[in-house]
């Protein structure tokens, strides 16, 4: 079996080879525009699935695998940062408190599909205004859901869930998804 990954993430990339040796990489390129009026992990499945289904239009002999990720916090949906204001709003409003990061999964061939997310609760130390500042000039947090990469140090306190999951592949879910569509069972 040919394996997909519909996302362009390097962390994604990274997560993904524990548990395939081998697999393309091909970017999903439709929007993440969203329904807002659904629940963050329907949002997440939908997004997912999305850009599943885009890529395994196009690579219907392969298995394709799409993610999104999204951080919850008072209710309040935070993807990636429109710009390093953006950027540093969002670390300074999660600097000290307790979050959420969702991750919805679709993994799809031609004989199945299926869908499901991992959620994980991330606590974060409080964080300095000049912590906050290098790290938005770094450039780091523009392309990560709520605005930080839990792998770059200094955020979080503690989780209490899946670490790949707040990284942006939750591994052990990704797995159980592959086995589930495998089609040599």
């Amino acid at each position: 079996m040919q394996y997909v990954l519909a996302s362009a993430s390097p962390r994604r990339r990274e997560l993904l080879k524990q548990i395939l040796p081998e697999f393309e990489v091909i970017p999903a390129e439709c929007g993440e525009e969203v329904n807002l009026s659904l629940f963050p992990e329907q949002m997440v499945l939908a997004l997912a699935e999305r850009k599943c289904d885009e890529v395994f239009k196009k690579n219907p002999d392969k298995t394709v695998i799409g993610c999104d990720t999204v951080v919850v916090f008072g209710g309040e949906v935070l993807g990636k940062p429109k710009n390093r204001d953006d950027a540093t709003r969002t670390l300074k409003m999660l600097s000290g408190k307790t979050h959420f990061v969702i991750t919805g999964v679709c993994v799809k061939n031609k004989f199945y599909q299926k869908s499901a997310f991992d959620k994980t609760e991330v606590r974060f130390n409080p964080l300095s205004d000049d912590f906050i500042k290098i790290y938005v000039d770094s450039g780091a947090p523009l392309d990560k859901a709520g605005s930080y990469g839990i792998q770059d140090g200094g955020f979080v306190k503690e989780y209490f869930g899946s670490y790949t999951n707040v990284v942006g592949l939750p591994v052990t879910l990704v797995k159980k998804l592959l086995e589930e569509v495998r089609v040599d069972r």
